[in-house]
């Protein structure tokens, strides 16, 4: 990491094969490699410099390996994480599925964390709309239920990758400020009903 420094931990969580990989490397190098991909072992690290308003945020954004073989590595790559991308691929319902599971994951293990639900491969669907596995509205409804930001991205086209990154940039320096300006004033952090107050465990 040649010791620079990251503001914020961001973990990509998914299916394997659901493109994670292509969403770092077009929001960090602006491209889209043609597979055949080789399939990430452990998890491969970036840094992505953010700006927001005035400020400069550095996002550590750590690509993790999807194969359920790898599982118990994840979870010491997403420990500490202040933003999770949940990644499933638009044209399969089973990689949602999986994408549930790491919600739960993190909602049990990771409470600072904040949930982006982030469906892949959108390109796919400009060419052939039946090729849709996953309703729009039920992941709509599911994002509402845990409180999480909804994209639909193409790492191919570029569509919504950097929108994606800069929300979570974004949330990353206001819930901090606030933060700031709570402890500063000895507000309750744990007020719930807050507009600017998110936890990922609802329970």
């Amino acid at each position: 990491m040649s010791g620079r420094r990251v503001d914020a931990k961001v973990v990509l969580l998914g299916q394997e094969g659901v493109g994670k990989s292509s969403l770092v490397e077009r929001c960090a190098h602006g491209r889209f490699r043609a597979g055949p991909y080789q399939n990430t072992i452990g998890a491969a690290f970036v840094a992505k410099v953010m700006s927001v308003g005035d400020q400069t945020v550095t996002l550590g954004i750590w690509d993790t390996a999807g194969s359920e073989r790898y599982e118990a590595m994840s979870r010491i790559y997403y420990r500490g994480a202040r933003a999770a991308v949940v990644c499933y691929d638009l044209t399969d319902s089973g990689s949602f599925q999986r994408a549930k599971f790491w919600v739960n994951e993190l909602q049990n293990c990771e409470e600072g964390c904040r949930i982006y639900l982030c469906g892949t491969k959108s390109d796919l669907l400009e060419e052939d709309r039946r090729k849709r596995g996953v309703d729009f509205h039920d992941v709509q409804d599911y994002a509402d239920d845990i409180k999480a930001d909804l994209f639909e991205t193409s790492s191919k086209t570029g569509q919504s990758v950097d929108e994606l990154f800069q929300k979570v940039a974004e949330d990353y320096v206001n819930f901090s400020a606030f933060q700031v300006m709570t402890e500063d004033k000895g507000v309750n952090l744990g007020q719930k009903n807050s507009p600017y107050f998110y936890s990922c465990c609802h329970h």
